[in-house]
């Protein structure tokens, strides 16, 4: 049976850097979980970061690949550099997807983690910009499809079709 990476915040876990959960009320959700397909993960807490963290972002509406790729960094709005943990939780959510044998994962769109489709702006100002984040980036290096949460009957697509 096909596992999926999952972001535990859609779960209902409170693992989101406000304490709170982005909670995914789906029938597919459910059933995948009841199956025991899911492997959830929150990379930020992986990483050691705390619940709750101050926001954070991606400097500059840069995107996951240029973090990775040491062009960019992922800063807290009060300055503090958090690249490093963020790196981390990125590796720790790839060493999860691939010790369980996931080839999908589902996660949190908007995240600087877990972006798919898009990532906020950089400057702390609400605004959202096309990208995505350090953990889509890295597992999509390793051919691991993103799907984020709206995507979820394209993800049921592919598991049917694929697995």
């Amino acid at each position: 049976m096909e596992k999926i990476l999952v972001s535990a915040c859609l779960l209902g876990r409170p693992v989101r850097y406000d304490g709170g959960s982005k909670r995914l009320d789906d029938a597919l959700l459910e059933t995948w979980n009841a199956e025991g397909r899911l492997v959830p993960v929150c990379p930020e807490v992986m990483a050691g970061l705390p619940t709750p963290r101050p926001p954070a972002e991606i400097e500059g509406g840069r995107n996951g690949a240029a973090v990775l790729a040491g062009e960019a960094r992922i800063l807290e709005d009060s300055g503090g550099d958090v690249t490093k943990e963020f790196r981390a939780g990125a590796q720790a959510a790839l060493y999860a997807a691939v010790e369980s044998g996931c080839r999908y994962a589902l996660l949190t769109d908007g995240s600087p983690s877990c972006g798919s489709g898009f990532i906020h702006s950089g400057a702390f100002d609400g605004r959202t910009v096309a990208g995505f984040g350090v953990v889509t980036a890295l597992l999509q290096e390793h051919g691991i499809t993103v799907f984020s949460e709206k995507q979820i009957n394209a993800l049921a697509q592919a598991l049917d079709t694929n697995g």
